[in-house]
């Protein structure tokens, strides 16, 4: 498996692959490839963080990790991470939080949040966000808004999470 940065000769491809990964997702909203298509054109999109795993010639994954803000940090959100449904659970997933992880802590980045499964993330070092000081949103279980330092030399966060205007949150 090879993974490297989403191209726009991507972007098509991309935006099946995420439709057909929620398709029969528990929590999904069916408007998850719209959102990363929105994201590319928005402020918080960060290129060298969209990624994209390739198997035999076609991709298999793909993340997008975002700008935003808690307090006056900048931090990194995780979403959407897509996996074609005929790739899952060969480890795909985590390759591409594990590569994303690194790229971002080569940026200088020093943390990242995500709001998901509290069975996945915590694989790849997600812990509850009320650990790092982030307040959890209204309406969100605490279990499932998570967050990972990334860096052992990173400031304690405080705050409420802001994200990109793009997440509609």
């Amino acid at each position: 498996m090879k993974i490297r940065q989403e191209t726009p000769k991507d972007y098509e491809e991309v935006y099946e692959l995420i439709r057909e990964a929620f398709a029969s997702a528990e929590h999904a909203d069916g408007n998850e490839q719209d959102l990363v298509e929105a994201l590319r054109k928005g402020d918080a999109f960060i290129p060298e963080l969209s990624l994209v795993a390739e198997e035999d010639g076609q991709l298999a994954g793909h993340i997008l990790f975002t700008k935003a803000q808690v307090g006056e940090a900048e931090v990194l959100a995780l979403a959407p991470l897509s996996v074609r449904p005929a790739f899952q659970r060969q480890g795909v997933g985590t390759a591409l939080i594990e590569e994303g992880h690194r790229i971002a802590r080569k940026m200088g980045y020093a943390y990242s949040i995500v709001l998901g499964s509290d069975s996945y993330y915590p694989r790849t070092g997600y812990r509850e966000a009320v650990h790092f000081g982030v307040e959890v949103p209204d309406g969100i279980p605490s279990a499932n808004f998570m967050a990972v330092r990334l860096r052992e030399d990173a400031r304690p966060l405080g705050g409420q999470i802001i994200y990109a205007e793009e997440f509609g949150m």
